[in-house]
């Protein structure tokens, strides 16, 4: 099985238990945020696990910030 390539808007798990947001992915790089954290880029995007996609977040009413 193929592993889910993050999008922009997507929840991801970048370490275990660690979740944030694909804010933008520049040159391939995502990039991601967390509430009351800076952006910052992925240095292992192969490690990102999409848990909620931009669709599944909206469709719960998730106003992440």
């Amino acid at each position: 099985m193929t592993q889910k390539l993050p999008q922009v808007g997507d929840e991801v798990e970048y370490a275990p238990g660690r979740l944030a947001v694909v804010t933008d992915i520049r040159k391939g790089v995502p990039y991601l945020r967390r509430s009351g954290i800076r952006e910052w880029p992925v240095q292992d995007p192969a490690a990102l696990t999409v848990k909620r996609t931009r669709t599944e977040r909206i469709a719960a009413d998730d106003d992440f910030r």
